[in-house]
């Protein structure tokens, strides 16, 4: 009997801790959706969260490596249209940035990391290549995840799938904890 009141316990606190991640998951204020890449030395993010505000649709920051905040980066105005706003950065030096993106409503857009590598010297005897950079993929250490923001849908899924199997476990325990009877 105790053990069975052990289990049913720790499977409705299972239950409980499954249930926090979906919950928080819910409805976000937060937009996501900003897509940055590199060139050689020149960095570019896109988005199509922001809307224009008195002319303005808001701006990007291109953080270094010790920059911890949006104002600390070099900035650039979002241009473009109610489709596609975008900012670009030159001369960029090899490394590890972040870009974030503010709307003009205050919002933020999202924030990516991106790597800008050095660019190869070209060599006469060898055909031209291309110098486009892949994005980063995997975790990057740090930066509190992933490298792409998948949004609270997604994360929501994800959560639903963790707390089903964490409820199937426990039911399955409790299943077996009981004794059989002829």
């Amino acid at each position: 009997m105790r053990t069975t009141r052990f289990l049913s316990r720790s499977g409705q606190l299972l239950a409980a801790a499954a249930a926090l991640p979906v919950g928080l998951a819910g409805p976000s204020t937060a937009v996501s959706g900003i897509s940055v890449s590199t060139n050689a030395s020149t960095v570019s993010v896109v988005t199509s969260a922001c809307t224009q505000i008195n002319g303005s649709w808001g701006n990007a920051s291109l953080l270094a490596a010790g920059q911890a905040n949006f104002a600390e980066g070099r900035q650039a105005a979002l241009s473009g249209t109610t489709v596609s706003q975008s900012a670009a950065w030159s001369n960029i030096s090899p490394g590890t940035y972040t870009v974030v993106v503010v709307c003009s409503n205050g919002g933020t857009a999202g924030s990516q990391s991106v790597i800008v590598s050095a660019a190869k010297a070209p060599n006469p005897t060898q055909a031209p290549q291309s110098t486009a950079t892949p994005a980063p993929l995997g975790v990057a250490g740090g930066e509190g995840g992933t490298v792409r923001d998948y949004g609270p849908v997604t994360i929501g899924i994800g959560a639903a799938l963790v707390g089903g199997g964490v409820i199937g476990t426990a039911w399955y325990l409790r299943r077996r904890s009981k004794p059989h009877r002829l």
